[in-house]
């Protein structure tokens, strides 16, 4: 069967034989974005979130029929040259070591910035609680989520 797929804003005929398919493997098998990881395949490690309708999902479990109608964001479609805030609160705190967590990282601190420009250390810790980081960035990326709510904001 054919579907439809608006991905990055862009639409995406893709010819799946079951809608159960892992959103994940439609990312990267059927259209070609590879920012999106697999890394537990179980929801646990936050490396495969993107945006449904700008909330997070794990795309390693959600089903192709989930995502559907709806409007799918990867890492890629936050900014064509790494101008969302942040994407450059990222590089300005130097977060990235090995890099395999950081597009899961990178869409649970935009996500959770889209929805609460403004939150609290408790409500950014909570809210990247699910990402695991294998090179033990923590301090960086909570300081990176503190500096892309700033950037927002436009505070200096």
């Amino acid at each position: 069967m054919i579907k439809t797929l608006n991905i990055n804003n862009t639409h995406y005929e893709i010819e799946v034989d079951s809608l159960d398919i892992p959103l994940l493997w439609v990312l990267r098998d059927f259209v070609g974005l590879m920012g999106t990881k697999y890394g537990c395949g179980s929801a646990l490690c936050g490396a495969c979130t993107v945006h449904i309708n700008g909330h997070a999902v794990r795309a390693c479990t959600t089903p192709l029929s989930q995502a559907l109608n709806n409007k799918i964001t990867t890492v890629e479609g936050l900014s064509p040259d790494n101008s969302h805030p942040v994407q450059r609160a990222w590089l300005e705190e130097d977060v990235p070591q090995c890099g395999f967590c950081q597009s899961g990282q990178i869409m649970s601190a935009a996500a959770l910035l889209n929805n609460n420009p403004h939150p609290t250390d408790d409500e950014i810790t909570a809210a990247m609680s699910g990402n695991l980081c294998r090179c033990g960035s923590y301090p960086q990326i909570f300081n990176a989520v503190k500096r892309a709510s700033e950037l927002i904001n436009d505070k200096p």
